[in-house]
């Protein structure tokens, strides 16, 4: 019987506010660089998405100790990691296992199946969430590792890693 991701955050003391802070502290700087190096690659991924630039999205990797708010407007870009009970208010939330999560952004996993597995929650406005995948599929390549090679061997060793041993 596997333990959910709740039950694992409460265990672990993920679910406390202060670490839910200090976590998005340190995920800041690195969340901020890869937003701004994607959008720079990729200025075409927000044509794609047309009034849905502005939406705000949550990204919840549900065993993670933060969520993700996403601003896809290239006027004013955000990608941030926010405690959940500091969460903004979404037009749309994707909420899902981390790897999972990872690789939806590289289309390597089948977004339509995650969903009618329930492996993946999404409510709020769905097309939204159809205009995002939508973009993040028309990019050549994989996001996941442009994302790794910014950090060199290392962050290719640990994308490696996660794809080998992350529990999905």
């Amino acid at each position: 019987m596997s333990a959910s991701p709740d039950t694992l955050n409460r265990a672990t003391g993920l679910h406390l506010p202060g670490f839910a802070r200090l976590s998005c502290l340190i995920a800041q700087p690195v969340l901020t660089r890869v937003v701004q190096r994607i959008a720079k690659r990729h200025p075409s991924m927000f044509a794609r998405l047309g009034s849905h630039r502005t939406t705000d999205f949550l990204i919840d990797p549900v065993e993670l100790p933060f969520a993700l708010h996403l601003r896809p407007d290239p006027q004013a870009l955000v990608l941030r990691a926010v405690p959940r009970h500091a969460a903004p208010r979404a037009g749309a939330t994707i909420r899902g296992k981390f790897l999972l999560l990872l690789e939806l952004i590289d289309s390597e996993e089948d977004g339509d199946a995650a969903f009618f597995s329930r492996d993946l929650e999404v409510t709020g406005d769905t097309e939204a969430v159809v205009r995002l995948r939508n973009a993040l599929d028309d990019v050549d390549g994989s996001i996941a590792e442009e994302t790794a090679e910014m950090f060199g061997p290392a962050g290719r060793a640990i994308l490696a890693r996660l794809r080998r041993a992350y529990p999905t």
